[in-house]
């Protein structure tokens, strides 16, 4: 299996920042130690071409973003401090991983995952929430317009509502939207996608994994022949950000869950790997190596 990493996933933002420095590379580092390091490949990513871009995004916000033009309440809405020039770079590459992975799902992979991406909250005219580009919104319609997919199912299960990814894609009946999130957390107003499922504060394991398997169920009428997993883990009953109460075992029982009905479908899978901001960290390494030492094991 590809994982797609770049240093840079890891520059331009301070110690200050959302996302942590060390995050992706102790997952990078646990995972050449794992016992299926000799099937898991990282790779670097190339940068997203500004054509695919346009795929989800609307012109006038792309060109500005590149060219450093966005006005204060574009960045303010975004979110990332300090801005810096350097955060343009990191987000093609971050695109540009969640695109390679599609790429090796389109030529063969049963499974490719991007170490970073998921960045559900961009809407088509605007970021939100630290997300620039929407991923997963542009590869939806990469993989429909250029590999003619007949339908992609998002399987959502970040605690918050991928509210951009509902909303870009809400017309699109090829692309079916499913987000599994904390009622009471960010985005406060959220869209309305194919399928909403809004989870209470401080649920554990046991009220949240049954609330997703009889959801999931509903999902069985819907056709797809390639499933995108957000895969975030800040669920986490560690999670500054998060609100629920979810363990390390729930997640690796909810990400079966998941391969399992990919499988039964013999659907291909692609990661995207979403938020996880525990304290400490340990947690969301723990919770990320965990789901990509399962992927590794996937076929159909």
């Amino acid at each position: 299996m590809n994982i797609y990493y770049h240093p840079l996933y890891t520059k331009g933002i301070d110690s200050k920042s959302t996302f942590p420095k060390e995050r992706y590379d102790l997952i990078k580092e646990q995972l050449a130690v794992s016992e299926l390091s000799n099937i898991i490949t990282i790779k670097t990513p190339t940068e997203v071409e500004t054509e695919d871009i346009y795929r989800a995004h609307a012109k006038e916000y792309v060109d500005a973003f590149l060219n450093s033009d966005l006005s204060e309440k574009q960045v303010r809405e975004i979110g990332l401090k300090p801005w810096t020039n350097k955060i343009i770079q990191r987000t093609l590459l971050l695109t540009g991983g969640s695109l390679c992975a599609l790429d090796d799902i389109y030529n063969g992979a049963a499974v490719a995952a991007n170490m970073a991406g998921g960045t559900h909250h961009a809407f088509r005219d605007r970021g939100s929430g630290f997300c620039i580009f929407n991923d997963l919104a542009i590869c939806a319609i990469k993989a429909i317009e250029k590999y003619n997919y007949n339908r992609v199912l998002i399987i959502d299960l970040d605690v918050h509502q991928g509210d951009g990814t509902a909303s870009i894609l809400k017309d699109n009946e090829r692309a079916y939207t499913f987000s599994v999130h904390c009622r009471q957390n960010f985005p406060f107003k959220k869209e309305v996608g194919s399928k909403d499922v809004a989870i209470e504060s401080d649920a554990d394991d046991k009220v949240y994994l049954d609330i997703f398997k009889k959801s999931l169920v509903e999902l069985e009428s819907v056709e797809s022949d390639i499933i995108f997993f957000q895969a975030g883990v800040d669920t986490l009953s560690s999670d500054r950000y998060g609100k629920l109460s979810l363990t390390v075992e729930g997640l690796k029982e909810r990400n079966k869950i998941v391969f399992d009905f990919a499988q039964e479908r013999k659907n291909p899978i692609l990661i995207f790997m979403g938020g996880g901001y525990s304290e400490p960290i340990d947690n969301t390494v723990t919770a990320f190596r965990d789901l990509f030492i399962e992927a590794a094991k996937y076929s159909f």
